[in-house]
């Protein structure tokens, strides 16, 4: 199988300049996503986690030149997005297209639900006929379950549920290859989430898409990813195939992630263990020294201050010095 997206030392930095700064201050770096790479297979799923502020959504931007980005991002093995300019990249964006985290925000008000699902044909399919894109978003809609009486309805008219179902049927309009989804289900509730993890997995069988779907919710990452790859700092800590990372973490930042997740049944939630984190995550203004997860590792050892762990394996990969099992975990 072909790769689709391969993605090598990908980096976004942002040059900031403080309050106070004379004009001849230079910017100082915040390097919000910092050395990231993976590769990405057809009809395959990478679900990238982390905490707040973490790079998660800044890596995708720089993936399509949302954001500028150094690197390399190889495309179907054969052209490299990054040094492309904005015209040259239009043909690739109707391949990699994105669905955003608030779905009301991330559509027109002004618009009908026809006009938003039809504007990237308008965009990307200019030989189409009125009456063929008509047709094509009419398909799209009873697609993602939206009925074809609503077509004239405006954003403000649906639930948050239906808004992301016309986010997911704009971006699927042009057919793409890449689907990249921006915490599509955060802003939702628990059972409309379902619904629309359901939803994309099932287009992703009958299309063939490739997805990255970036998330908080490790359950949730858990039921649509092929792969799983952790994020902190801009960093990757760790990268597996789901079934390898859920059953045996190595990182002590991806074991911490999974114990905070809850378990339904509430005698197993109170007996589990909880790893703790101490304190909050550093800027990416000033990150520690070596590794930059070590001022809240409960394995921190005096190495972790001088060396950079490298991203070390094959399939399961692990950015830590004292990778291991699971170690004894406090108990609610």
């Amino acid at each position: 199988m072909s790769t689709l997206l391969s993605v090598r030392d990908l980096r976004v930095t942002f040059p900031i300049t403080r309050a106070g700064d004379m004009p001849w201050t230079a910017p100082r770096p915040l390097r919000a996503v910092n050395g990231v790479s993976f590769d990405l297979e057809p009809g395959q799923t990478l679900g990238v986690v982390g905490e707040s502020g973490c790079g998660k959504s800044t890596m995708a931007r720089g993936l399509i030149n949302m954001v500028p980005a150094t690197g390399q991002v190889l495309w179907e093995g054969k052209t490299d997005l990054i040094p492309l300019s904005p015209r040259a990249m239009k043909p690739y964006r109707a391949q990699i297209q994105m669905i955003f985290q608030d779905p009301l925000a991330s559509l027109n008000p002004r618009m009908t639900v026809g006009r938003i699902i039809a504007e990237p044909l308008l965009t990307h399919r200019p030989d189409l006929s009125a009456e063929d894109r008509r047709k094509r978003v009419d398909a799209m809609m009873e697609r993602v379950g939206l009925l074809p009486q609503m077509i004239n309805r405006y954003p403000h008219e649906f639930s948050g549920g239906q808004c992301q179902r016309i986010g997911i049927a704009r971006a699927l309009v042009v057919e793409p290859k890449l689907l990249i989804c921006d915490e599509p289900v955060s802003a939702l509730d628990v059972s409309i989430q379902a619904q629309v993890v359901d939803l994309l997995k099932e287009l992703q069988r009958d299309l063939g898409l490739a997805m990255i779907f970036i998330a908080h919710d490790l359950s949730v990452v858990k039921n649509i990813s092929h792969d799983v790859m952790v994020l902190y700092l801009g960093r990757v800590m760790e990268k597996a195939p789901r079934r390898t990372l859920y059953a045996d973490p190595q990182h002590p930042y991806t074991q911490a992630l999974l114990s905070a997740v809850p378990v339904p049944d509430p005698v197993i939630e109170r007996a589990k263990g909880i790893i703790p984190l101490d304190g909050d995550m550093p800027s990416p203004m000033a990150p520690p020294s070596g590794c930059v997860f070590r001022t809240r590792c409960p394995r921190a050892q005096a190495d972790c201050a001088q060396i950079v762990p490298s991203v070390q394996g094959g399939d399961h990969v692990v950015a830590c010095l004292h990778p291991g099992p699971v170690q004894e975990a406090e108990t609610v």
